[in-house]
């Protein structure tokens, strides 16, 4: 059975910005700061790879091996706030 984080629903709303809907009917934004952006997600830096977002197992994730983003800490942030920065 799916985990009630996992994301059924991703699309871009803006510039580094998603919307993502859960299993269990939570939503809300994901927004990048730039500050969280080095490293292996500078690449997010790329409007055209950012708009490449999908979803793989239940998590926010992109093609060539960028690691996804963790759907329990997402959800568990937009239950509480109503979105999630990364920062």
């Amino acid at each position: 059975m799916a985990a009630p984080w996992n994301v059924v629903k991703v699309e871009v709303v803006g510039p580094l910005t998603l919307w993502v809907e859960h299993r269990d009917g939570v939503k809300g934004h994901v927004r990048f700061e730039a500050s969280h952006l080095t490293g292996v997600f500078e690449c997010l830096n790329d409007p055209v790879y950012f708009r490449q977002v999908g979803i793989a197992h239940g998590a926010v994730s992109w093609p060539n091996e960028l690691p996804d983003l963790a759907p329990d800490a997402m959800h568990d942030e937009i239950a509480a706030r109503g979105e999630w920065i990364l920062n």
